[in-house]
Protein backbone atom coordinates (compact mmCIF):
# COMPACT_ATOMS: atom_id res chain seq x y z
CA UNK A 1 0.00 0.00 0.00
CA UNK A 2 3.00 2.37 0.91
CA UNK A 3 3.99 1.60 -2.65
CA UNK A 4 0.58 3.04 -4.53
CA UNK A 5 1.10 6.08 -2.53
CA UNK A 6 4.59 6.77 -2.96
CA UNK A 7 3.18 5.57 -7.23
CA UNK A 8 0.79 8.63 -6.63
CA UNK A 9 3.14 10.95 -5.83
CA UNK A 10 5.61 10.05 -8.54
CA UNK A 11 2.70 10.88 -10.85
CA UNK A 12 1.29 13.49 -8.93
CA UNK A 13 1.51 16.17 -12.06
CA UNK A 14 -0.81 13.63 -13.95
CA UNK A 15 -3.21 13.62 -11.35
CA UNK A 16 -2.94 17.49 -10.60
CA UNK A 17 -3.23 17.76 -15.18
CA UNK A 18 -6.54 15.59 -15.14
CA UNK A 19 -7.96 17.88 -12.17
CA UNK A 20 -7.33 20.76 -14.42
CA UNK A 21 -8.84 19.30 -17.31
CA UNK A 22 -11.99 18.56 -16.26
CA UNK A 23 -12.59 21.64 -14.51
CA UNK A 24 -11.63 23.78 -17.49
CA UNK A 25 -13.79 21.83 -19.27
CA UNK A 26 -16.95 21.76 -17.21
CA UNK A 27 -16.78 25.04 -17.28
CA UNK A 28 -15.15 26.31 -20.68
CA UNK A 29 -17.61 28.51 -22.47
CA UNK A 30 -20.27 29.02 -19.55
CA UNK A 31 -20.65 32.40 -18.68
CA UNK A 32 -21.76 32.11 -15.09
CA UNK A 33 -18.83 29.54 -14.90
CA UNK A 34 -18.58 27.47 -11.45
CA UNK A 35 -21.50 29.04 -10.60
CA UNK A 36 -23.90 26.65 -12.85
CA UNK A 37 -22.41 24.04 -9.99
CA UNK A 38 -24.71 25.10 -7.64
CA UNK A 39 -27.86 25.62 -10.18
CA UNK A 40 -29.18 22.02 -9.08
CA UNK A 41 -28.40 22.30 -5.48
CA UNK A 42 -30.13 25.92 -5.25
CA UNK A 43 -33.22 24.89 -6.62
CA UNK A 44 -32.77 22.01 -4.35
CA UNK A 45 -32.59 24.17 -1.53
CA UNK A 46 -35.53 26.46 -2.71
CA UNK A 47 -38.01 23.51 -3.03
CA UNK A 48 -36.84 21.77 0.40
CA UNK A 49 -37.02 25.20 2.17
CA UNK A 50 -40.87 24.99 1.26
CA UNK A 51 -41.39 21.79 1.02
CA UNK A 52 -40.17 20.18 4.74
CA UNK A 53 -40.43 23.66 6.78
CA UNK A 54 -44.49 24.78 5.57
CA UNK A 55 -45.67 21.36 4.42
CA UNK A 56 -44.06 19.08 6.73
CA UNK A 57 -44.08 21.69 9.43
CA UNK A 58 -40.34 21.08 10.17
CA UNK A 59 -39.47 23.90 13.06
CA UNK A 60 -36.11 24.29 12.51
CA UNK A 61 -34.41 27.73 13.01
CA UNK A 62 -32.61 29.15 9.89
CA UNK A 63 -33.71 26.19 7.73
CA UNK A 64 -32.29 27.24 3.97
CA UNK A 65 -28.53 28.01 5.80
CA UNK A 66 -29.46 24.60 7.95
CA UNK A 67 -29.64 22.48 4.75
CA UNK A 68 -27.18 24.90 2.60
CA UNK A 69 -24.49 23.74 4.57
CA UNK A 70 -25.31 20.03 4.73
CA UNK A 71 -26.07 19.78 1.08
CA UNK A 72 -23.08 20.66 -0.91
CA UNK A 73 -20.76 18.15 1.46
CA UNK A 74 -23.67 15.69 0.43
CA UNK A 75 -23.38 16.72 -3.63
CA UNK A 76 -19.75 16.10 -3.20
CA UNK A 77 -20.20 12.76 -1.73
CA UNK A 78 -22.95 11.53 -4.24
CA UNK A 79 -20.78 13.51 -7.43
CA UNK A 80 -17.52 11.50 -6.67
CA UNK A 81 -18.77 8.44 -5.91
CA UNK A 82 -20.97 8.62 -9.30
CA UNK A 83 -18.04 9.62 -11.32
CA UNK A 84 -15.60 7.61 -10.06
CA UNK A 85 -17.23 4.35 -10.88
CA UNK A 86 -17.17 4.96 -13.95
CA UNK A 87 -13.41 6.49 -14.01
CA UNK A 88 -11.96 3.51 -15.39
CA UNK A 89 -14.37 2.33 -17.79
CA UNK A 90 -14.36 6.25 -19.34
CA UNK A 91 -10.54 6.30 -19.47
CA UNK A 92 -10.24 3.22 -21.06
CA UNK A 93 -8.32 4.47 -23.98
CA UNK A 94 -5.43 5.79 -21.06
CA UNK A 95 -5.86 2.78 -19.56
CA UNK A 96 -4.82 0.44 -22.54
CA UNK A 97 -2.34 2.70 -23.66
CA UNK A 98 0.30 3.59 -21.02
CA UNK A 99 1.22 2.94 -18.10
CA UNK A 100 -0.05 4.95 -15.08
CA UNK A 101 -1.18 4.18 -11.64
CA UNK A 102 -5.02 3.25 -12.17
CA UNK A 103 -6.50 4.54 -9.54
CA UNK A 104 -5.38 8.05 -10.38
CA UNK A 105 -8.58 8.19 -12.30
CA UNK A 106 -11.24 8.16 -9.29
CA UNK A 107 -8.60 10.03 -7.26
CA UNK A 108 -9.30 12.59 -9.97
CA UNK A 109 -13.02 12.71 -10.04
CA UNK A 110 -12.69 12.86 -6.38
CA UNK A 111 -9.59 15.87 -6.37
CA UNK A 112 -12.43 17.57 -9.11
CA UNK A 113 -15.37 17.55 -6.63
CA UNK A 114 -13.17 18.69 -3.95
CA UNK A 115 -11.81 21.82 -5.53
CA UNK A 116 -16.35 22.39 -6.41
CA UNK A 117 -16.68 22.25 -3.05
CA UNK A 118 -14.17 24.60 -1.69
CA UNK A 119 -15.15 27.02 -4.76
CA UNK A 120 -18.68 26.58 -3.21
CA UNK A 121 -17.88 27.86 0.32
CA UNK A 122 -17.25 31.01 -1.24
CA UNK A 123 -21.05 31.08 -1.40
CA UNK A 124 -21.56 29.63 1.90
CA UNK A 125 -19.63 31.98 3.41
CA UNK A 126 -21.36 34.83 1.69
CA UNK A 127 -24.69 33.17 2.18
CA UNK A 128 -24.34 32.64 6.19
CA UNK A 129 -23.25 36.36 6.72
CA UNK A 130 -26.05 37.43 4.35
CA UNK A 131 -28.15 35.26 6.86
CA UNK A 132 -26.72 37.04 10.14
CA UNK A 133 -24.26 34.20 11.29
CA UNK A 134 -21.03 35.05 12.58
CA UNK A 135 -17.94 32.97 11.19
CA UNK A 136 -15.82 31.76 14.69
CA UNK A 137 -12.70 30.98 15.23
CA UNK A 138 -13.81 27.13 14.92
CA UNK A 139 -13.73 27.47 11.25
CA UNK A 140 -10.03 26.32 11.40
CA UNK A 141 -11.57 23.30 12.25
CA UNK A 142 -13.05 23.22 8.46
CA UNK A 143 -10.25 21.04 6.67
CA UNK A 144 -10.11 18.48 9.35
CA UNK A 145 -13.71 17.57 8.75
CA UNK A 146 -13.56 17.83 4.72
CA UNK A 147 -10.46 15.44 4.99
CA UNK A 148 -11.76 12.80 7.21
CA UNK A 149 -15.05 13.29 4.30
CA UNK A 150 -12.47 12.68 1.49
CA UNK A 151 -11.23 9.48 3.17
CA UNK A 152 -14.03 7.68 3.55
CA UNK A 153 -15.11 9.01 -0.39
CA UNK A 154 -12.00 8.08 -1.64
CA UNK A 155 -12.51 4.30 -0.06
CA UNK A 156 -15.83 3.71 -1.88
CA UNK A 157 -14.60 5.59 -5.13
CA UNK A 158 -11.87 2.82 -5.13
CA UNK A 159 -13.97 0.26 -4.61
CA UNK A 160 -16.58 1.20 -6.73
CA UNK A 161 -14.41 2.29 -9.70
CA UNK A 162 -12.64 -1.12 -9.32
CA UNK A 163 -15.40 -3.29 -9.36
CA UNK A 164 -17.34 -1.45 -12.29
CA UNK A 165 -15.18 -2.72 -14.84
CA UNK A 166 -16.36 -6.26 -14.40
CA UNK A 167 -20.15 -5.50 -13.13
CA UNK A 168 -21.34 -2.77 -15.07
CA UNK A 169 -24.97 -2.70 -13.54
CA UNK A 170 -23.08 -1.17 -10.33
CA UNK A 171 -23.18 2.62 -12.14
CA UNK A 172 -27.26 1.99 -11.24
CA UNK A 173 -26.72 0.27 -7.94
CA UNK A 174 -24.50 3.21 -7.07
CA UNK A 175 -27.70 5.44 -8.10
CA UNK A 176 -29.99 3.87 -5.82
CA UNK A 177 -28.02 3.63 -3.01
CA UNK A 178 -27.04 7.30 -2.80
CA UNK A 179 -31.00 8.15 -3.11
CA UNK A 180 -31.24 5.83 0.01
CA UNK A 181 -28.33 7.15 1.91
CA UNK A 182 -29.83 10.68 1.72
CA UNK A 183 -32.61 9.99 3.51
CA UNK A 184 -30.76 8.13 6.11
CA UNK A 185 -28.70 10.95 6.77
CA UNK A 186 -30.10 14.21 8.37
CA UNK A 187 -29.46 16.69 5.40
CA UNK A 188 -33.16 17.86 4.95
CA UNK A 189 -34.44 17.47 8.69
CA UNK A 190 -32.40 17.51 12.20
CA UNK A 191 -31.91 13.95 13.55
CA UNK A 192 -33.79 14.85 16.44
CA UNK A 193 -37.04 14.77 15.07
CA UNK A 194 -36.99 10.73 15.37
CA UNK A 195 -37.17 8.99 18.46
CA UNK A 196 -34.10 8.34 20.53
CA UNK A 197 -33.99 4.39 19.27
CA UNK A 198 -34.50 5.41 16.06
CA UNK A 199 -31.71 8.29 15.90
CA UNK A 200 -29.05 5.71 17.18
CA UNK A 201 -29.92 3.35 15.12
CA UNK A 202 -28.98 6.22 11.96
CA UNK A 203 -26.39 7.38 13.91
CA UNK A 204 -24.33 4.57 12.72
CA UNK A 205 -24.19 6.01 9.10
CA UNK A 206 -20.57 7.44 8.78
CA UNK A 207 -21.80 10.80 7.18
CA UNK A 208 -23.90 11.15 10.00
CA UNK A 209 -21.26 12.49 12.09
CA UNK A 210 -19.94 14.68 9.30
CA UNK A 211 -23.07 16.58 8.01
CA UNK A 212 -23.23 17.28 11.99
CA UNK A 213 -19.72 18.29 12.14
CA UNK A 214 -20.32 21.01 9.03
CA UNK A 215 -22.95 22.52 11.32
CA UNK A 216 -21.26 22.64 14.33
CA UNK A 217 -18.69 24.54 12.73
CA UNK A 218 -20.02 26.75 9.87
CA UNK A 219 -23.65 27.21 11.50
CA UNK A 220 -23.35 26.97 15.32
CA UNK A 221 -19.57 28.60 15.85
CA UNK A 222 -18.25 25.59 17.58
CA UNK A 223 -15.88 22.56 17.28
CA UNK A 224 -17.34 19.06 16.44
CA UNK A 225 -18.00 16.37 18.62
CA UNK A 226 -14.82 14.64 18.42
CA UNK A 227 -16.00 11.15 19.53
CA UNK A 228 -18.41 10.60 16.89
CA UNK A 229 -16.29 11.50 13.97
CA UNK A 230 -13.38 10.04 15.32
CA UNK A 231 -15.96 6.93 14.26
CA UNK A 232 -16.13 8.19 10.55
CA UNK A 233 -12.69 8.54 10.13
CA UNK A 234 -12.42 4.89 11.56
CA UNK A 235 -14.64 3.71 9.18
CA UNK A 236 -13.15 6.25 6.28
CA UNK A 237 -9.92 4.42 6.65
CA UNK A 238 -11.30 1.09 6.78
CA UNK A 239 -12.73 1.60 3.38
CA UNK A 240 -10.04 3.15 2.13
CA UNK A 241 -8.19 -0.27 2.82
CA UNK A 242 -11.02 -2.72 1.67
CA UNK A 243 -10.54 -0.18 -1.68
CA UNK A 244 -6.63 -0.24 -1.90
CA UNK A 245 -6.98 -4.44 -1.65
CA UNK A 246 -10.07 -4.37 -3.98
CA UNK A 247 -8.06 -2.21 -6.56
CA UNK A 248 -4.79 -3.71 -6.27
CA UNK A 249 -6.87 -6.86 -7.26
CA UNK A 250 -8.90 -5.81 -9.60
CA UNK A 251 -6.71 -3.64 -11.96
CA UNK A 252 -4.97 -6.62 -12.94
CA UNK A 253 -7.87 -7.61 -15.44
CA UNK A 254 -8.70 -4.26 -16.66
CA UNK A 255 -7.03 -4.13 -19.68
CA UNK A 256 -8.85 -7.26 -20.61
CA UNK A 257 -12.19 -6.63 -19.45
CA UNK A 258 -12.33 -3.16 -21.31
Amino acid sequence: MLNDFKEIIKYREMLVSIVRRDLRSRYKGSFLGFLWTFVNPLLQLIVYSIVFPYILKINQENYPMFLFIALLPWIYFTSSLQGATTSIVGGANLVKKIYFPRMILPLAVVGTNLMNYIYGLIIVFSALLFTGVDLTMNVLWLPVVLLIQSIFILGLALIFSALYVKFRDLEHIVGVITFVWFYLTPIVFPITIFPDHIAETIGYNPMVPIINSFRDILLDGKQPDWSSLSYSLIVGLLATVIGLIVFRKCQKTFAEEL
